[in-house]
């Protein structure tokens, strides 16, 4: 057995919220003490270990254990920002005094200023976040030698791995502003995966999987993770490229969550106030498919962006932000709603939760037969999105489907369409919810695309 590196020790226990809240509060003080009209800061401390395993042998094993606490002040319609990850009542000092500084040279901005008092959240549900867990490192390394090993042992032609890692995290983070407001959030991550290599001949694949969640014990097991990575390897061997053509495309789960994830960019308020989205001014209309809804749905218990508040200290809430096709809300925090003459939608920091609607009793197979013939997208690589335009363009692989079966694998393709015609070509949304994220959708089965390739 490989000896455990000895480079790094094993991360201490993280302090008691009751010894840092006093530690913020102090720093917000000292800005109201140097002339600040208002302030704000965001204390994080964290823990976690990260193994990695390769070809069986141990590549890593590193415990970390981070704090940061970062400040903004404002002077009237100045703001000045600093940080630190040196807690002492000395390094806060010059923390404070490096905001106010910077404040008091920068430009005015008549939309820069803390949330609206009456908006803070008030109520702090349990939101099953903190499932403490201690995973020695022997432990961690056999596991992720039985996820590989899983992978190697799914195919004879995996011969080859990335590897396989494992990673925990326990966080606490504190937010609060001189509206008196403080919120505490204490959560836990856990993540297993493998990415596995197939070769046949001159070919080689890659295949990935993983898990994750906020409790441990509700991760996959090693070996079925690496038995999937495994099989997606060598399901890909073969691949051939396809004529140009226009086709149905089917994105997968955990590919339809970036599908939604660039809606989610494209109704947030920077993006809005700067006119860099192709759905400014579309509130109210028609955007997807009239069988298209969608929601925020903050308080799911355990999921990976359930918030009572945003990154303001904004009460967040649910809200149906697709309905039936048509654009029902925006994404803004304060600064972004001044600008746009709007109101904060407690959404500072982003989407908490987003939940698709399914609209079709069946997973990533059903929907195939569904389609009948089409592209299943596998593997998107590349950043080929203009949210300005909402023109899409991603190099590609897959399975090429025909009379609703897998007919073969395909690679060194391109799909291409424009974001407007893909949410309003949307023919069916799949059962089968990737739960992993804070966008939760099923496969998504769109009507056309253009699918070009060199064949």
């Amino acid at each position: 057995m490989t000896a455990i590196p000895t480079a790094v020790a094993p991360a201490a226990a993280l302090p008691d919220v009751r010894d840092l809240e006093p530690r913020l509060q102090a720093a917000l003080a000292l800005a109201k003490s140097l002339g600040a009209s208002a302030a704000e800061g965001y204390l994080g401390v964290s823990r976690g270990l990260s193994v990695a395993v390769r070809q069986g042998e141990v590549e890593s094993v590193q415990f970390q254990r981070d704090r940061d606490l970062s400040l903004t002040v404002f002077f009237g319609h100045r703001t000045g920002s600093a940080s630190t990850t040196d807690l002492s009542e000395a390094a806060l000092k010059r923390t404070v005094e490096a905001a106010c500084a910077i404040a008091k040279v920068g430009g005015e901005d008549a939309c820069v200023g803390l949330a609206d008092p009456a908006r803070m959240a008030r109520e702090f549900p349990d939101l099953d976040l903190y499932h403490p867990y201690t995973l020695e490192p022997e432990a961690a390394i056999e596991r992720a030698r039985a996820c590989e090993a899983a992978a190697f042992a799914a195919d004879t032609r995996i011969t080859q791995s990335e590897g396989s890692s494992i990673d925990t995290r326990e966080s606490l983070n504190l937010y609060a502003n001189s509206h008196g407001f403080i919120g505490r959030r204490r959560a836990t991550d856990y993540s297993l995966g493998c990415a596995a290599i197939a070769v046949e001949g001159e070919a080689m694949q890659l295949g990935h999987w993983y898990s994750s969640s906020r409790r441990f014990d509700a991760l996959d097991s090693p070996e079925a993770i690496g038995h999937k990575a495994g099989e997606r390897a060598a399901a890909r061997l073969g691949g051939r490229s396809l004529s140009t053509r226009t086709a149905p495309v089917i994105f997968p789960a955990e590919l339809a969550r970036g599908l939604f994830g660039h809606l989610i960019g494209a109704i947030s308020g920077a993006a809005l106030y700067r006119r860099a989205s192709f759905l400014h001014g579309k509130l109210g209309e028609t955007v997807f498919a009239d069988r298209v809804s969608a929601r925020q749905m903050p308080f799911l218990k355990g999921a990976a962006g359930s918030s009572a508040y945003d990154q303001e200290g904004v009460a967040t809430f649910e809200r149906q932000l697709i309905d039936k096709g048509v654009l029902g809300g925006y994404l803004l925090g304060s600064y972004s709603a001044r600008k746009l003459g709007l109101e904060s939608t407690g959404n500072a920091g982003g989407v908490y939760n987003l939940l698709v609607d399914s609209t079709f009793d069946g997973g990533l197979e059903a929907l195939a037969r569904e389609m009948g013939e089409g592209l299943i997208a596998t593997d998107l690589m590349g950043q080929g999105v203009n949210t300005v335009t909402g023109d899409y363009s991603r190099a590609a692989s897959g399975f090429w489907v025909e009379n609703g079966v897998i007919a073969y694998p395909v690679d060194e393709i391109t799909i291409a369409g424009n974001l407007s015609a893909m949410y309003r070509g949307i023919a069916a949304i799949g059962a089968d919810v990737d739960t992993r994220g804070g966008v939760r959708v099923g496969s998504v089965l769109i009507e056309a695309m253009t699918i070009a390739g060199g064949a």
